[in-house]
């Protein structure tokens, strides 16, 4: 019960990530209110919850809707944890195709709402002594080739910005750090590409196929795998870790494929042919 008689705000907290995330804290004692933009799924958690989970619509690309969700939750008693996590794919085009529109979009669904997050709970956080704050990156942070480029530039910002908030914010007793997921099996790959209903479950299913494959660790992850990173780096077990992320990818960042997998050869066992 590490969030025992805490309370704890998650955006994009009515699926995948955010919504595990709710679970596994309220599961450790905590309260929680989750805001999202699906107003259904949102209302449909907050009344199977036992009264732990509230939930308020904000859309975290109006800034007024991040702030009034902040402002809820310490009415409401205050916040000791806020895990800044909602988002989805943002625009798909190449550096050379996107629109001003898209790249704003993206940056500001992905980059400035955890800035802002951060902004309006930040100095509530300060009056109670102190906090803990948690942000989404990702692996497409670290190195090309694992999202498109807008979401890809944003998610290395969140990174930076946690590295950056952790020290402005150390003389609040406000520790700051980030979780970067990797191949994660949630609604987010479907949805970028708009793919809907029964189409949706299969490939889900294709998708986490194929993430058992793609790195070390034989398996999918899981929004599960996240929470408990999440809960971790939001706990006191975490109090002297700060300004800093945790990769969970199953070891998919580790390094080019022949560095684990023993059926492609690498360019040393290639050349070993040649001293036959």
């Amino acid at each position: 019960m590490r969030f025992a008689g805490k309370r704890a705000v998650v955006t994009g907290g009515a699926s995948g990530i955010g919504h595990a995330t709710a679970l596994r804290l309220v599961r450790e004692g905590a309260e929680v209110l989750i805001g999202d933009i699906d107003e259904a799924a949102g209302r449909d958690i907050a009344e199977t919850s036992n009264g732990r989970i509230r939930f308020q619509r904000c859309n975290v690309c109006e800034a007024s809707e991040i702030e009034a969700l902040i402002t809820a939750a310490d009415a409401a008693g205050g916040i000791d944890v806020l895990f800044n996590n909602a988002g989805a794919g943002g625009a798909r085009a190449k550096i050379d195709e996107i629109t001003p529109d898209e790249w704003d979009f993206t940056q500001d669904l992905l980059l400035r709402s955890v800035a802002l997050g951060i902004r309006y709970a930040a100095p509530l956080m300060a009056a109670r002594g102190g906090g803990a704050i948690v942000n989404t990156a990702s692996i497409a942070a670290l190195q090309t080739g694992a999202a498109p480029t807008a979401y890809s530039v944003a998610k290395a910002g969140v990174l930076h910005l946690t590295h950056l908030a952790a020290a402005d914010l150390a003389q609040h007793k406000i520790r700051v750090n980030a979780v970067c997921p990797g191949f994660i099996t949630t609604n987010i790959f479907t949805s970028a590409m708009e793919i809907d209903g029964g189409a949706r479950d299969q490939a889900n299913a294709a998708i986490a196929g194929i993430a058992a494959a793609a790195q070390p660790v034989q398996r999918a992850g899981s929004p599960d795998d996240i929470a408990a990173a999440v809960a971790y780096l939001a706990s006191d077990d975490a109090s002297f870790v700060t300004g800093t992320h945790i990769v969970v990818d199953g070891g998919m960042t580790l390094g080019p494929r022949h560095s684990w997998d023993p059926n492609v050869p690498s360019l040393f066992a290639m050349l070993e042919a040649f001293k036959k």
